[in-house]
């Protein structure tokens, strides 16, 4: 059995069928004839012959009704013509290069600096690979890169791929999709999802699976089973099939067995969320990551842009909550208008969240006024809470920026270890807590999580993350406050419920998760998720955690989990 990322749940079944290899690296130090003007157009035809390629690709996929395919093939079209990168192959042509050769010099600039930029336009390195190794194709005349043909439905397999190879996919024929790389933000997933194709990422080895070998793939948990028999996937394909009879009878609020409610609620990162959120049941959002409104600009966004994006947002839910995070910039979410103070070897223990706020009180309180502007009128309920606060000078401090702004509802987020354990202090300052199980996993298990080689201390169950989890949400209840979980965990049905036992009084996760959490919840009662918790913060290890909890969670197994 192998473990990765489960991005878009299902099983799927099928012989490997992987994708050819990139295009070769053209010679280091290749020379043009030395007419660099031709040369120069030759580059220039094939780039655009890509863009234009690309935006036939997407034409096509909007006719089989993948508009958000159109949507990312024109932003691969965009790249195809960036007139900056137009310009470096140019001098590199002038400098003797040959048209190949300074294609992929000057696509490898961009690639660092997407690299290097964080999560989200990390995601984005596999559109420019994509575009670099089709237009040397185009120059070296090689054969595109691309995905194999096959009669017979099969599991595609590849290091990651690129939109204009997925959203040209016949779902009839693509059982799954299995990527050495990728995450939730990377464009595999997100087309996977819109296709309703079962897709695991981040499964190291991948590739290394042989051409045709059967494999049996499970969205949801993650998992692929190579060689599976007959008899079992027939039965992965019942129990999927009896899940997603449950799940379409599972709906409402959320709640636990005996009517203990946990309003579950969605993480955007915008408006364009707001859809997915709504359509699985969210009673609100717990988690708006107000960051993609800045990203990839050299000013901030302007009031009443920032307004606007809010406002969309709370008019969404005129029943429910809006939790804002203020901007949470800094380590792997670097902003050109926002520089740290000076240089940080480790930006994830440097000035971010919060932190870098305080250097710049001007974003800061802009911000606070665009949601309060943002608020005025609706019935939603707005609450706002900063991101990576330590201590409660911090906490008084955003707090007292909230009611300065006219916002009643200030909060923090429980990132920081620190944090935890003086919840107590802290407490007294804000009206909730929504703890960042992520980012406590990481600082807690001091284990960068943007380092894949220390991906196995981040796991959420490790026993002293879920001891701190328990002593937030202890000091919030005595004081009658609020203590939420807004990281990954949340999405996880038995965690869920552990988190539940724990004491945490709301859940919030990406969209698609949450019809699974609302059924695992509404199958316990809350005495039997303390218990959970309780056997889980009793283990000594991660997997140990998870094996205890399990056992005291038997309705589990009636969702195949």
């Amino acid at each position: 059995m192998l473990r990765g990322a489960g991005v878009s749940p299902g099983i799927g079944a099928g012989p490997v069928r992987t994708i050819a290899d990139s295009v070769p690296e053209p010679p280091a130090g290749a020379r043009h004839a030395g007419d660099a003007a031709a040369e120069k157009a030759t580059a220039q035809d094939a780039l655009e012959a890509v863009a234009a390629d690309l935006e036939g690709r997407g034409e096509r996929a909007a006719e089989l009704g993948n508009e958000e395919g159109r949507e990312v093939l024109g932003a691969q079209a965009l790249m195809a013509r960036d007139p900056g990168l137009a310009d470096a192959v140019s001098t590199r042509i002038d400098g003797g290069t040959a048209a190949a050769r300074a294609v992929f010099e000057a696509f490898g600039v961009y690639r660092e600096m997407l690299a290097g930029a964080g999560e989200y336009l990390a995601a984005r390195v596999s559109d420019l690979d994509d575009i670099r190794d089709r237009a040397i194709a185009r120059l070296l005349g090689l054969p595109m890169p691309g995905v194999p043909e096959s009669d017979e439905p099969f599991v595609l397999v590849a290091r990651d791929l690129a939109p204009a190879d997925t959203a040209l996919l016949d779902p009839a024929l693509v059982a799954a999709f299995v990527t050495e790389e990728g995450g939730p933000t990377s464009h595999t997933a997100i087309l996977a999802r819109t296709m309703g194709v079962p897709a695991v990422v981040a499964l190291p080895g991948a590739t290394e699976l042989p051409e045709g070998t059967p494999v049996l793939v499970d969205g949801g948990a993650g998992t692929v089973r190579v060689g599976p028999s007959e008899e079992e996937v027939a039965a992965a394909r019942g129990v999927a099939s009896a899940r997603d009879s449950l799940l379409t009878e599972s709906s409402g609020p959320g709640a636990t067995k005996d009517g203990h409610r946990i309003p579950l609620l969605a993480n955007i990162g915008g408006p364009r969320d707001v859809e997915a959120a709504l359509a699985n049941g969210a009673e609100g959002v717990g988690l708006y990551r107000t960051e993609f409104l800045f990203l990839d600009r050299s000013t901030p966004p302007g009031d009443d842009e920032q307004e606007a994006a809010y406002r969309e947002v709370l008019r969404a839910f005129p029943e429910g909550r809006v939790v804002v995070r203020t901007l949470d910039a800094g380590a792997d979410k670097p902003l050109a208008f926002l520089p740290p103070p000076g240089e940080e070897p480790n930006p994830a223990l440097g000035e971010r969240g919060l932190r870098l706020s305080r250097v710049h009180p001007e974003v800061l309180r802009a911000q606070l006024a665009a949601l309060a502007r943002a608020a005025e009128g609706l019935p939603a309920r707005l609450e706002v809470m900063a991101p990576m606060v330590t201590g409660v000078e911090e906490a008084e401090f955003f707090a007292e920026s909230c009611r300065a702004a006219g916002i009643d509802r200030p909060g923090v987020m429980i990132e920081v270890p620190a944090a935890a354990l003086r919840a107590r202090d802290l407490v007294t300052e804000v009206e909730f807590f929504s703890i960042g199980t992520n980012d406590l996993t990481q600082y807690a298990c001091a284990a960068d999580r943007q380092i894949g080689g220390l991906a196995g201390f981040q796991d959420p169950w490790t026993p002293a993350v879920l001891d701190l989890v328990a002593m937030t949400a202890g000091p919030a209840a005595e004081a009658g406050k609020g203590c939420g979980v807004c990281g990954e965990a949340a999405g996880d049905p038995a965690l869920a419920c552990v988190l539940a036992g724990l004491g945490v009084t709301s859940l919030s996760m990406s969209a698609p998760s949450l019809p699974l959490v609302r059924a695992a919840l509404s199958r316990h009662t809350l005495e039997e998720c303390r218990r959970a918790a309780e056997a889980a913060r009793s283990a000594r290890t991660a997997g140990q955690a998870r094996t205890a909890a399990r056992e005291m969670l038997p309705a589990l197994a009636e969702l195949g989990l």
